[in-house]
């Protein structure tokens, strides 16, 4: 399978055996599907800095959304990795789509993005 049908297929499954159908996506408003699916992305070596450590003991990413029982890492097989972040990225898209609407800011972003005028855009260039 290619990669769009390896993350069909998760995304299938993650409703059908998991249960996380569409009412409860809906329900992480916070980001949450996305911030799950940047955590998946990031390569072995880039989790090393950690909320918890889960009962199995693997260590799980600070920006990990959820308990720790639910991060459930594939280390040894990123393709797996990529694809649950690519089902987690699909089931976000679809949550904001349902929604009608992008995402809100989150309440820190106007004080994180604030846009000055740029100095370049009052001066005038030399010919």
């Amino acid at each position: 399978m290619n990669a769009i049908e390896l993350i069909k297929a998760e995304r299938e499954r993650q409703v059908s055996a998991e249960g996380w159908t569409a009412e409860h996506d809906d329900q992480h408003s916070e980001h949450e599907l996305a911030r799950a699916a940047v955590c998946y992305t990031m390569p072995p070596f880039a989790r090393n800095l950690t909320a918890s450590t889960n009962e199995t003991g693997d260590r799980v990413p600070l920006r990990w959304p959820w308990n720790c029982e639910w991060w459930k890492p594939s280390p040894q097989n990123r393709v797996r990795e990529l694809v649950k972040a690519g089902a987690l990225i699909a089931a976000e898209i679809d949550r904001l789509q349902r929604a009608g609407a992008e995402a809100p800011a989150h309440p820190l972003h106007n004080a994180l993005v604030s846009d000055p005028e740029p100095a370049a855009s009052t001066s005038k260039v030399a010919n």
